[in-house]
């Protein structure tokens, strides 16, 4: 669902796939091998909101300003099922985690790690590479190299899930038995304690 506004009209690089269930409204740019997800609602209707190439925007995100203001969201950034930006910048490769909440004039340095359910208060600063939790959020300590490789396989698949997406993604009617030959799931992605153990 693409919506312009007052003459804005997004611009959406096609190899990005933004899920029908989505809302992308006016003043927005999404860059190469984006994935939005059903649900999330970026309203560029007050300013500008940019996602550069890579960039995830999972299920039920908003993304939005306060008016007269540009945001970006820097390449391979990685939005978390629920969370909110509201007039944030978000550094390069940074992990948002689920249900987290980036307020107004935030600053998220490159390869941060905002854990789930954290508040990044109004104005708040974070350096590169920094692990935040809490409400308010605090840095706790620093992103390790074993911690952002093991984002950076997370954000590369929402990068190849657009092409998927256009691949196979279709509207079908639900069958109404389960099939012998259902198929299996690929077993692709490992928690961050499988993958330290593997390294």
């Amino acid at each position: 669902m693409i919506y312009a506004f007052k003459g804005h009209i997004p611009v959406v690089h096609k190899s990005s796939f933004v899920h029908p269930l989505a809302a992308v409204t006016g003043n927005v740019i999404i860059g190469k091998d984006c994935y939005i997800g059903p649900g999330a609602a970026i309203r560029g209707d007050w300013g500008e909101i940019i996602l550069e190439d890579g960039v995830n925007v999972q299920e039920n995100c908003t993304i939005h300003m306060f008016p007269g203001k540009s945001i970006t969201l820097k390449k391979s950034a990685h939005i978390g099922h629920g969370a909110i930006i509201h007039g944030a910048n978000i550094g390069e490769n940074v992990l948002v985690g689920m249900n987290t909440v980036i307020m107004d004039d935030a600053e998220i340095g490159d390869e941060s790690i905002i854990g789930a359910m954290a508040f990044v208060k109004a104005e708040t600063k974070i350096p590169s590479r920094s692990l935040v939790v809490g409400n308010p959020a605090k840095v706790i300590k620093q992103v390790s190299d074993e911690m952002i490789a093991w984002k950076s396989a997370g954000t590369k698949l929402y990068q190849r899930l657009p092409t998927d997406c256009h691949e196979s993604l279709e509207e079908v009617e639900p069958l109404r038995e389960i099939p012998k030959n259902r198929p299996k799931q690929e077993n692709f992605y490992q928690t961050l304690n499988e993958f330290k153990s593997d390294s």
